[in-house]
């Protein structure tokens, strides 16, 4: 599982840290799954984020793949949720074409368009890594869009309504 930050300031994006969760070779499936817990609670505690973004999970074919990592990102995300942190989740097609205006774009494309916007060289070790990179991009992307914006929190017309009631015509 990788992860990446990055800083805002001034509406521009900077390359923090990224890299992969190393859990190693540990036999018990659930001391894994709580050294993932602890890792992602370390990484938030050392850069204290405001944002917690996540890749929703994928159907693949392997069902005990999807099993492991559904669980790796449920812990993820309530080691997020324990530190007060919103979670958002964004497909994987959302995250590419956010990144590389395609929706079907390869890992290594993303990658590439990843090194270009963040002005970094060197070429990490694992695609998971910049995967969780292009997370981050993505989210910050939409948070930063004004369209993103009027959209972030509602759930459908009735809510839209409810908190829009100036923009009621009735006649």
């Amino acid at each position: 599982m990788g992860f990446g930050l990055i800083t805002i300031i001034e509406n521009k994006a900077t390359l923090l840290d990224l890299g992969v969760l190393k859990p190693g070779r540990v036999a018990d499936g659930y001391k894994r799954l709580q050294l993932i817990f602890n890792t992602v609670s370390g990484i938030i505690t050392k850069y204290q984020p405001t944002d917690f973004a996540i890749e929703a999970p994928f159907y693949g074919k392997n069902v005990q793949s999807m099993l492991k990592l559904g669980r790796a990102q449920g812990v993820a995300i309530a080691a997020a949720m324990r530190h007060g942190l919103e979670v958002t989740e964004y497909s994987p097609k959302k995250i590419k074409q956010s990144i590389t205006g395609n929706g079907n774009a390869d890992k290594e494309q993303v990658m590439k368009m990843l090194q270009t916007i963040l002005s970094f060289k060197e070429n990490p070790k694992h695609f998971d890594a910049t995967d969780a990179l292009a997370v981050a991009m993505c989210h910050h992307f939409q948070c930063s869009s004004p369209l993103g914006k009027i959209s972030k929190g509602l759930k459908g017309w009735d809510d839209f309504i409810k908190n829009n009631p100036e923009r009621i015509r009735k006649k």
